[in-house]
């Protein structure tokens, strides 16, 4: 059933180059609602392919391109392998978790400039600043949870998690985590947080963004089993 959309208002539209695949052009209008999403308009946004930035909702829109694949696991037909349960294993041993609502602090940007530097996702742009991290990853037009990772032994911060709750899923919005910690495979732990968070509250779908074949720091999302994923505005399912 179609829920009634929430008035938004376009703040911007313009070409440009595209973060995940070189040489070629994106276009993703940015929109804000002029309300708080309620999670029923929330879980229509997603399952339209829908993806969240600061209080601004994007949809790519991109000229002679479809590459960006929205991706949701279903949570029903999910079963850890026994690669995740090494990692749920090792990260409950090594990390203390909290779910709270999103904050900034002067730690969560360091880790976040830390992971794009040291995961090679630097595309030029000036350092994040404080402002720029609320904006980013504080503010929202819905209901968003912040999951930290922190060193049970220190109290380092390992990782943040953001994700948006809709009446029936949960939507990765970004994680960001100290390459000092790959070992223990943070990312995947966030993600499997947020499986166990979609089972605690009965949600059927953890969206995980976007699938972008050709594009080696989205290739992880393709091998999360079950999934579906929507390819000319139609979600295909994808059993590995």
């Amino acid at each position: 059933m179609t829920t009634a959309r929430a008035p938004e208002l376009t703040v911007y539209d313009e070409p440009h180059g595209c973060h995940y695949l070189p040489d070629r052009t994106a276009r993703l209008p940015l929109r804000f609602p002029i309300r708080r999403l309620a999670p029923a308009e929330l879980d229509q946004s997603f399952a339209e392919g829908d993806r969240r930035q600061g209080a601004l909702l994007y949809r790519a829109q991109c000229p002679g391109c479809v590459a960006c694949e929205p991706i949701r696991v279903d949570i029903e037909a999910f079963r850890e392998s026994k690669t995740h349960k090494r990692v749920i294993a090792a990260g409950a041993r090594a990390f203390d978790v909290t779910v709270e609502r999103p904050a900034y602090a002067d730690d969560k940007l360091a880790v976040y400039e830390l992971h794009k530097r040291g995961r090679g996702l630097d595309t030029g742009d000036s350092a994040l600043d404080a402002r720029g991290y609320r904006s980013f990853l504080v503010d929202t037009c819905c209901d968003t949870v912040e999951i930290t990772l922190r060193d049970r032994a220190t109290g380092r911060l390992v990782a943040v998690a953001l994700a948006d709750r809709g009446a029936t899923s949960l939507s990765a919005v970004y994680c960001h985590w100290d390459p000092a910690y790959s070992r223990l495979s943070p990312g995947a732990f966030a993600i499997l947080r947020e499986v166990a968070l979609c089972r605690r509250w009965g949600l059927r779908w953890l969206y995980l963004g976007l699938y972008v074949e050709g594009n080696a720091h989205m290739a992880y999302k393709a091998r999360w089993f079950p999934h579906e994923r929507l390819i000319a505005g139609e979600w295909r399912r994808f059993e590995g």
